[in-house]
């Protein structure tokens, strides 16, 4: 089933390959997986702003509402927008650290920060056709070596998972750990012994064990419930009419730059997963939907939209392919943005439940990085050496965050991003090894290299 999927794809995916259920339920696996990393940042910038938990909330569902909305544009494709590949769309963490400076700024606070955020917008939409030229620079060797990064560079955050999350009262309990190798433990059971189907929702069903197993053991916390709204719409401009001031925007135009960089080489990667080649115009069309998210979420009292690496490697995992999953998917999330108390029960999955799907999600990642660097000459020392030092420039933020902290605060979006990093130093390296020198190595490697 999955190979006559797999061949469908490139030609003209069909608009419904799996049956409605199994459309849904898949689906839903690319819901609970970004949904995490989808609300976080509104519940940063939203605490940074000092707002109360009915304004975070509000900001939550703003978020749900542009990520459905950004996902099914980039997934469908609305006249020039959207790759038209299974994407998944949500708040980008490029920006949080400009957003929560730029929260306790006077006179900036959220208007200035949706301001920017809209500005930013524009501003994508005006060099999105100029970078979507940039795939030429990004043959097997730097595409292999920035997916790889990618996998790393979300390990820590599925470790945090695993280990009880960031609020754990002990890290580390072996409840949590308990509960994530079931998860991870059902995963890797149900693709050894099963096919088809149930390898499509294998996720699924192991979040769910995991989360059963959780609420016997007193780890899902439904308070609040209760309390929450059935039915709330999203109104536009919820804060006020945002303001326009120059240093916050310009700090956002940098940061819509970085989202470019770290969504063409997730565009890339999912295109080696899918076996379509990404053109310049499919990334243009891409791009611009990145771009014209941000400028929507302005509006919608949300942040930078970008593609969520997460969820590539669930496409990788399932071998779910279609475009269809993800739209069903964004129609979801648009679900959910109008359904506090079904948006409140989502959000109460244990990070241990997520952090078991994780830890093969993101290494699916890595391990598609792995694979496309077998297409280049990884046998030249050169190569080899590009490879060694962008991986490693690409873990410098992960390994220590602060790591950069003494350079000038502009440049926070680049070197607190480990992917941005990885792809600055594979596209660098590759001009100064093989473009620039290009004839020398042509004139050393023969035969061998010119393949």
């Amino acid at each position: 089933m999955s190979e006559s999927t797999h061949a469908r794809i490139p030609a003209a995916p069909p608009r419904q390959p799996l049956p409605l259920m199994q459309l849904i339920l898949v689906g839903l696996q690319h819901v609970l997986l970004m949904y995490g990393g989808a609300v976080a940042v509104p519940l940063i910038i939203g605490q940074a702003a000092g707002l109360s938990r009915e304004e975070i909330a509000f900001l939550i569902n703003a978020d749900l509402l542009v990520a459905g909305i950004a996902t099914v544009v980039q997934s469908l494709g609305v006249g020039p927008l959207g790759i038209r590949m299974p994407i998944m769309m949500g708040a980008s963490f490029a920006a949080v650290g400009s957003m929560v400076a730029m929260a306790g700024m006077p006179g900036v606070g959220l208007p200035g920060i949706f301001g920017a955020t809209i500005a930013a917008g524009f501003f994508g939409m005006l060099i999105a056709p100029f970078m979507s030229k940039v795939v030429r620079f990004f043959p097997p060797l730097v595409t292999g070596t920035v997916i790889t990064s990618i996998g790393l560079s979300l390990f820590p955050v599925a470790v945090n998972w695993a280990g009880g999350g960031s609020k754990a009262v002990i890290f580390g309990e072996p409840l949590y750990l308990g509960v994530a190798a079931l998860v991870l433990l059902t995963i890797l059971l149900i693709n050894r012994f099963m096919r088809g189907f149930w390898v499509n929702i294998s996720v699924l069903i192991g979040m769910a064990l995991g989360y059963i197993l959780s609420g016997f053991a007193g780890m899902v916390d439904l308070s609040g419930l209760a309390q929450a709204d059935w039915l709330k719409l999203v109104t536009p401009l919820h804060f006020g009419m945002p303001q326009f001031s120059l240093a916050p925007i310009l700090s956002m135009c940098l940061v819509v730059v970085i989202i470019f960089v770290e969504s063409t080489g997730m565009f890339l990667a999912l295109g080696k997963i899918t076996d379509r080649e990404v053109t310049p115009g499919m990334l243009r069309r891409g791009l611009l939907c990145d771009a014209a998210a941000s400028f929507l979420a302005g509006f919608l009292n949300t942040f930078t939209h970008s593609s969520f690496a997460q969820n590539i490697g669930l496409v990788q995992m399932t071998g779910v392919r279609c475009r269809s999953v993800t739209i069903v998917a964004g129609g979801l999330l648009i679900v959910l943005s109008l359904l506090p108390k079904a948006a409140y029960l989502v959000a109460s999955i244990p990070p241990a439940v997520l952090g078991g799907a994780a830890i093969a999600m993101f290494g699916m990642v890595a391990a598609t990085g792995i694979k496309i660097l077998q297409e280049a000459d990884i046998s030249d020392r050169r190569n080899q050496l590009l490879v060694a030092v962008s991986i490693g420039m690409g873990l410098i933020p992960v390994v220590r965050q602060e790591f950069f902290n003494q350079l000038p605060h502009w440049m926070g979006p680049i070197t607190h991003s480990g992917i941005a990093m990885a792809t600055l130093s594979a596209v660098l390296l590759n001009l100064l090894f093989n473009v620039l020198g290009g004839a020398e190595r042509a004139a050393m490697a023969g035969p061998a290299h010119s393949h």
